[in-house]
């Protein structure tokens, strides 16, 4: 009797326990919302969810456990989803990337990979290619502690993350150092353009009028900022090269912005009206965004004499040439970087 007891009330409790979710709960709230949907995405699933009208957001969602892709508007980061899980989360549009938190179940894992982002974020920077191979060396080895110190603060996160977070650290400086080689390779490729005449644009169309040449700018040096309004990395760049822009004012160096863009990212019928939508595209960024020095465009986008004579197959790309029309150095430092202002100083800028 008493086994018949034990057995009935086993099977009281288990009919009482409720099954685990086999789908996700998101929801949040979003302050001064950029777009009326987020967007949850891998390669293979895509799921949009509807903001209200006071930010706030609810949905369930049936994925495969994994690293999904988070878009709110043109802001993303990375989201960890796993059946089951009941997220809450919170976020400023204006600050996305540092006040974006998350509360419940599975909220350990994705508030590691929030904080992982900002670091990322604060540590690799383009200058950090900049320097002599045994100083980048010593930076990685920091950079590996610091990676390091971080998954080591959080106690629960998930196995999965924790497995492939961890396989990721230990790769960290190979990776590194992997790309600093080919970052050399890269200046060594251009070497041979060194020291000879610049290839020419001619007659650009300028974005306060009429049209600009090379040979207009001859007599002094001309930093030249390969870029697209597409491009994240060109845009990055943008605050920094105001900044060196307003900092050598009225020495002897003109600041030229080339714009490639050809329609990339525009839907028409014909090349010309994409052509002409890009063009509109380029002078509404510049507008917006208040940019100084000299902005023109090229009018066959990558096709151009300028760029197919530097060999340019990725932006941004900055090139400085000499008073006498020659190339200094056709793979310059960006304007992020502290090895601009030490160039410019060794040629007395």
């Amino acid at each position: 009797m008493k086994k018949l007891f034990i057995l009935l009330f086993t099977l009281v409790l288990a009919a009482c326990k409720p099954e685990p979710k086999d789908y996700v709960t998101l929801s949040g709230k979003i302050t001064d919302k950029s777009s009326d949907s987020l967007v949850i995405r891998t390669r293979t699933y895509s799921k949009t969810i509807k903001v209200n009208e006071d930010g706030t957001f609810s949905d369930t969602l049936k994925v495969e456990t994994g690293i999904h892709n988070f878009y709110d508007g043109k802001e993303s980061t990375s989201i960890f989803l796993k059946n089951g899980f009941d997220l809450n989360i919170t976020l400023d549009t204006k600050e996305f990337d540092e006040t974006i938190k998350y509360s419940g179940h599975g909220a350990e894992s994705n508030n590691y990979l929030a904080k992982k982002a900002l670091l990322q974020e604060a540590l690799f920077k383009p200058a950090l290619f900049d320097m002599e191979e045994t100083d980048f060396k010593t930076k990685t080895k920091e950079i590996y502690n610091q990676f390091s110190e971080l998954i080591g603060s959080y106690e629960n996160l998930d196995s999965t993350i924790l497995t492939s977070e961890k396989a990721g650290i230990e790769k960290l400086q190979e990776g590194l150092l992997g790309a600093f080689k080919q970052q050399q390779a890269r200046a060594n490729k251009f070497a041979d353009l060194i020291g000879k005449p610049s290839p020419a644009f001619e007659d650009y169309e300028n974005y306060k009028g009429g049209t600009t040449s090379l040979a207009d700018l001859k007599g002094k040096y001309v930093y030249v900022d390969v870029w697209a309004t597409w491009c994240g990395p060109c845009i990055a760049e943008i605050p920094s090269l105001k900044k060196l822009e307003k900092q050598y004012h009225g020495k002897n160096i003109q600041f030229v912005s080339l714009s490639v863009d050809d329609g990339r990212g525009y839907k028409a019928d014909t090349k010309e009206e994409s052509f002409a939508l890009a063009k509109e595209g380029w002078k509404k960024m510049i507008a917006e965004k208040e940019l100084g020095g000299i902005q023109i465009l090229s009018p066959n986008g990558w096709q151009s004499q300028f760029v197919q004579g530097y060999k340019i197959s990725g932006i941004p790309r900055f090139i400085l040439i000499g008073p006498d029309g020659n190339i200094v150095t056709p793979d310059a430092p960006r304007p992020s970087s502290e090895a601009i202002t030490k160039l410019f100083g060794q040629l007395g800028i």
